[in-house]
């Protein structure tokens, strides 16, 4: 009877850290997504940026045209450097989610308190995430403000 108290009480403690482990686990993924999304989104503007400067460098369009093609990969600069803020900070915010799930385990393990740690580094991880989506919508906002800036040509047959 004693053996079975003994051994229920760690196996309850680690029970107990899978359960409060879950939840960032979770969160993880739904970060992993949004990592999905921005690399996605930069590959799109790395493909556009590489077909405007083989036009500019083939010299296919008269100087106004070029000026516009200069303009547009000004833009595409722009749009690369916030949207690799993103992603830093997104990444930052799994790393610490990460080190959030391995402290819950070490110190139940090793029987030390990380309270103070494991709450420091999900805040932390929170504001990064918080960051990361607020530079998203900026880069957001500028893909579609290229689009509003631009004057509308219709093409009538």
């Amino acid at each position: 009877m004693i053996m079975q108290t003994a051994l229920q009480t760690p196996l309850t403690d680690l029970a107990h850290v899978i359960q409060l482990a879950v939840a960032p686990v979770f969160l993880l993924t739904g970060v992993g997504s949004v990592l999905s999304v921005l690399t996605n989104r930069v590959g799109r503007i790395v493909d556009r940026t590489r077909l405007l400067e083989g036009r500019l460098s083939a010299g296919e369009s008269e100087s106004s045209a070029s000026a516009g093609i200069r303009c547009e990969l000004a833009l595409l600069s722009r749009r690369i450097r916030v949207i690799n803020w993103a992603i830093s900070l997104c990444s930052l915010c799994a790393l610490l989610i990460c080190t959030v799930i391995v402290s819950l385990f070490v110190g139940t393990l090793v029987g030390l308190d990380f309270h103070i740690f494991i709450a420091t580094s999900f805040i932390i991880a929170m504001i990064a995430l918080i960051l990361a989506l607020l530079f998203f919508l900026r880069e957001i906002y500028l893909a579609t403000a290229s689009l509003r800036d631009k004057p509308q040509t219709v093409r009538r047959k």
